[in-house]
């Protein structure tokens, strides 16, 4: 994964291996250890990096010290000498704020790979910031949730120049399985406006499953009948089943909450209204996920959004 494509030719999917990982290893600050940063530090510190840590609430980063992984009270000092470090936190203003910390303490020349979900506008300032502190700036937001995260199975979307590419390699090969580069240049964030394109198509299937079982509830229907009416067609989706199940079981244990997916939703409605685009499903989407957080829902698992179909909300 970590060979890059030849100069001038069109970017595609990669999934080679470094040959050597143990000459690859590499001093990697992993800044924001939720959901997802967890696994992805985990997986790091498996493939035998250096990894420290830092999380805003400490208490929830702690775990990691048992995979070996230094976890450390001060932003600059988890990114102090590192070779890459990794921004994992909840959006724009997140990143903004910790790096403002951390990024004069990160060594000239390091690699900042920043894989939160942020949107093209505001990773282009985020690349601008890089700048300033002298890094090299990959656009890297990911695709997966919390078990692709914990199995290091994560697709990341990736835009940048050639030394970071081979900077992040290592650590790409730890944390994922595919990377689709879309660019050489992740200053205006190309591979962050490829995520909200596919975040609106996961969310409005998110969306859609659960008004499906909202409305098979309504009516009395079983789903069952659903399943067995689309089942091997065009129709059924491998997604819609597991979004379905989940609601049907009450599982609502977050690989991603009902809160990032109201986040994510808005910056696709910001971002079609900057390029033109009316998006009226995004919009709607978005409303559903905000009712879902004010009953109560915000730290659960998206699918909870199917809770917005009902006032009062009722058991699943």
């Amino acid at each position: 994964m970590s060979s890059d494509p030849p100069s001038g030719t069109p970017d595609t999917p990669s999934d080679s291996r470094s040959a050597d990982p143990t000459a690859a290893r590499r001093s990697v600050a992993v800044l924001g250890t939720g959901i997802m940063g967890a696994g992805m530090a985990r997986n790091l510190a498996a493939a035998g990096h250096d990894v420290r840590a830092w999380n805003r609430t400490i208490a929830r980063a702690e775990p990691l010290a048992d995979a070996g992984v230094r976890v450390l009270a001060d932003p600059a000092e988890a990114v102090r000498d590192a070779d890459v470090v990794l921004t994992m936190l909840l959006d724009g203003p997140a990143v903004r704020k910790v790096m403002g910390v951390a990024g004069p303490a990160l060594q000239r020349g390091a690699t900042w790979m920043q894989s939160s979900t942020v949107g093209p506008d505001a990773q282009r300032e985020l690349a601008a910031l890089a700048a300033g502190y002298g890094l090299l700036f990959l656009d890297a937001p990911v695709l997966g949730t919390r078990q692709p995260a914990e199995t290091g199975q994560l697709t990341v979307l990736a835009a940048g120049p050639a030394a970071a590419r081979e900077a992040a390699g290592p650590v790409l090969d730890a944390v994922s399985s595919t990377v689709v580069w879309v660019g050489d240049d992740g200053a205006d964030g190309p591979a962050s406006a490829l995520k909200l394109v596919v975040n609106s198509w996961v969310l409005a299937v998110t969306n859609a499953t659960g008004e499906v079982m909202a409305l098979a509830k309504g009516l009395g229907v079983d789903p069952d009948g659903f399943f067995a009416a689309i089942g091997g067609g065009p129709m059924d989706l491998p997604y819609l089943r597991m979004k379905a199940a989940a609601i049907r079981a009450g599982d609502f244990a977050p690989n991603f909450t009902v809160d990032g997916a109201l986040k994510d939703l808005r910056l696709v409605v910001a971002a079609g209204e900057r390029g033109g685009v009316r998006l009226d499903l995004a919009a709607a989407g978005a409303e559903r996920f905000r009712r879902a957080s004010e009953q109560g829902h915000g730290g659960e698992d998206m699918a909870a959004g199917y809770f917005a179909s009902f006032e009062p909300p009722p058991d699943a």
